[in-house]
């Protein structure tokens, strides 16, 4: 049993993919192409088994849905500085350019309670790119970030994992440029890629990033993707819920249809939100008001073959918080790899009695010698129902909340032993390799 990664497995879907020959649809999640194509199947995206372990609590992100990859879908297709789209009624947002950091406009609202998305759509399109990746399986396209102005790209692994040996990367920028892109390093364990653009251009936009960590439920998001290959979509929602463990796993399909030798397993502590995402918006940007990037859209909810077969976005979309994707992606532009933190326990789904009631948790089941765990005195048995007062209530939730940490990083885990709680302090160490 491998150390921190005691969780529920389920399979992954494919990004929007053209493939070189019409694929039959075989199962119930495929969805039809717009008129250059049938579409192949978009992937399992079913339900993960039934746990072995009952819980309460909230465990919607890691037991009651599967996650799919997204990349793409069919919402309105929307131009940067389109006008109609905010009301006569709602106080001017202004956007001002960022000179010293050289990123892309921060907007101020005039009104709190209704964005103008107009000005926040023409300060973000310019540092949104689309992404078509060439093997000899198929064709597919996704969405990136420009992440400085070097001609660093971040997107989802998922989107250019297809492109090793003899594949190809198409980077086209918000004004029809295109640009021809190689990998630089990618992390399967968080879904995280950066690209480089061959001859970058001295203009390029980066992104300016914001602070996932004061978002707060509610909060006004947008969408800004390459769905369906419809570059510069927008699409707007809210923050539906954060720390969300969001699971989507291996055994992996590729995006052109092949079985993968192996898989990762990516668990994201996720930004859940109710814009519209679908698969193309794969490595696409979920920004705030302003306009500060402050998740990578990365995956979709599923309802599966038993439940109307439906596929595409249904109103639960999840984004890797910037503030994990701007640690990974400074890694990989520096080594091309990345380091991890990490516990040193198994852990599995269970129920405790807390005081008066019961509550989920994460039980550990062994403990790794000389980690950080057992130099902090854990012990199998014990239940961790929270990381620095989050409510961890299943395995999957506790590995998500480490993996959005560092090593070095300290954390406090809240456990409940013999029947009593306690406080554990521990610093994380780097993942060892495998």
């Amino acid at each position: 049993m491998a150390p921190d990664n005691e969780t529920q497995q389920i399979p992954e879907a494919d990004y929007y993919s053209r493939p070189a020959a019409p694929v039959p649809s075989t199962t119930s999640t495929a969805t039809s192409m717009p008129p250059a194509g049938p579409t192949p199947p978009l992937g399992p995206g079913s339900r993960p088994q039934p746990r072995r372990d009952g819980r309460l609590g909230q465990t919607l992100g890691a037991a009651l849905i599967a996650a799919v990859l997204a990349s793409g879908g069919t919402y309105a297709l929307t131009h940067a500085g389109e006008q109609g789209s905010s009301s006569s009624t709602t106080p001017t947002a202004t956007a001002t350019t960022n000179t010293n950091q050289n990123t892309s406009p921060t907007v101020t609202q005039g009104s709190s309670t209704a964005p103008d998305w107009t000005t926040v759509a023409g300060a973000v399109s310019p540092s949104v790119v689309s992404i078509d990746v060439t093997t000899a399986q198929g064709a597919g396209a996704g969405s990136g970030v420009v992440f400085d102005d070097q001609g660093h790209v971040l997107t989802n692994n998922h989107v250019v994992e297809g492109a090793g040996g003899n594949g190809s990367i198409t980077v086209t920028l918000s004004d029809g440029r295109t640009y021809a892109a190689s990998v630089v390093g990618t992390d399967p364990s968080t879904d995280l890629a950066v690209i480089k653009l061959s001859g970058a251009p001295k203009d390029l936009v980066p992104i300016s990033l914001g602070n996932s960590d004061s978002l707060k439920v509610g909060a006004p998001v947008m969408a800004v993707g390459n769905p369906l290959g419809l570059s510069g979509t927008v699409t707007t929602g809210i923050v539906s819920a954060l720390n969300r463990p969001v699971s989507t796993g291996s055994p992996s399909e590729s995006p052109f249809g092949q079985q993968q030798s192996s898989g990762n397993e990516v668990v994201t502590n996720a930004i859940q939100t109710s814009a519209a995402i679908n698969p193309g918006n794969s490595g696409g940007a979920l920004v705030n008001a302003k306009g500060e990037l402050v998740g990578i859209n990365s995956s979709i909810a599923s309802l599966g073959q038993s439940q109307g077969s439906q596929s595409g976005n249904i109103g639960i979309g999840f984004a890797i918080p910037v503030k994990e994707a701007k640690s990974i992606a400074d890694q990989l532009i520096s080594s091309g790899k990345a380091q991890h933190a990490f516990l040193g326990v198994s852990t599995r789904d269970t129920v405790v009695t807390d005081g008066n009631a019961k509550r989920a948790g994460a039980q550990v089941v062994s403990v790794s010698g000389g980690t950080p765990a057992a130099n902090a005195g854990m012990k199998s048995g014990d239940v961790v129902i929270a990381v620095d007062g989050q409510r961890v209530d299943s395995a999957t939730a506790l590995v998500a909340q480490i993996r959005e940490m560092k090593a070095g990083d300290k954390t406090t885990l809240t456990i409940i032993r013999d029947g009593s709680r306690k406080d554990v302090s521990v610093t994380l160490a780097v993942k060892p390799a495998g």
